[in-house]
């Protein structure tokens, strides 16, 4: 019997992005459900009481599973269907591959996108007033470190966390895609992580997030340009 996916997502939700990257890099079909979670609908916190996506809910005849935000998501997807692994064999390219994954998923998020983002994106969909210059600024300055970091670890490796395409890679691509949505990525000053962007970018499992679009925040120009 075929398992029935449904993943409960906000297009610009980078957490989200990482699921669905991976999903369609495992060519594993699913429906959306887009969920407005800013305005905390009693469905979603019904599969989820924090009330954040992603959720996956998959159906297998009269059973249901249903798992809750991006690392778990994530574990389970490697779990279950490792035809087309996200780590690596080598047990330490596993291990920095679950390192970078959660790095963005907490440092990044904290530090770039809890400020870029808010500001850009959050404040608008809530109806949360003008964007905070200063925090921007702030953003903006964090996301040339992480950038940095990005850099010297391409500059010696194939894919971020080795030789191998992984999770780790799919979860920068989440984070700083959502950041390129909206058109704060300084490329020019870093050619190799550009590169490495690029590669995913021209991957078919990327065409799900470069076709997002968000009505009142159009992106910009670049953004679903192969050759950028």
């Amino acid at each position: 019997m075929t398992i029935e996916r449904t993943l409960h997502h906000f297009p610009l939700d980078p957490a989200s992005r990482q699921v669905r990257l991976v999903l369609a890099e495992k060519r594993l079909p699913f429906s959306d459900a887009i969920e407005r979670y800013w305005e905390r609908p009693a469905s979603l916190a019904a599969l989820n009481p924090s009330g954040l996506t992603p959720v996956l809910v998959e159906r297998d005849g009269d059973s249901r599973l249903v798992v809750c935000e991006s690392h778990a998501v994530l574990e389970h997807l490697e779990e279950r269907y490792p035809e087309t692994p996200m780590l690596a064999k080598d047990p330490a390219e596993r291990a920095e591959a679950r390192r970078l994954s959660q790095w963005f998923e907490r440092q990044f998020d904290a530090e770039v996108n809890g400020y870029l983002l808010r500001e850009k994106m959050e404040k608008r969909l809530a109806g949360g007033g003008s964007p905070d210059h200063g925090a921007m600024r702030a953003g903006r300055e964090a996301l040339r470190r992480h950038l940095k970091m990005v850099e010297d670890l391409l500059g010696v490796r194939n894919w971020l966390a080795g030789e191998h395409l992984s999770i780790a890679d799919f979860a920068a691509a989440a984070h700083i895609s959502v950041i390129d949505y909206f058109g704060d990525v300084p490329w020019r000053d870093f050619p190799i992580t550009k590169t490495w962007y690029t590669r995913l970018k021209c991957r078919p499992c990327f065409r799900v997030v470069l076709a997002d679009r968000w009505p009142g925040m159009a992106p910009a120009a670049d953004y679903d340009n192969l050759d950028f």
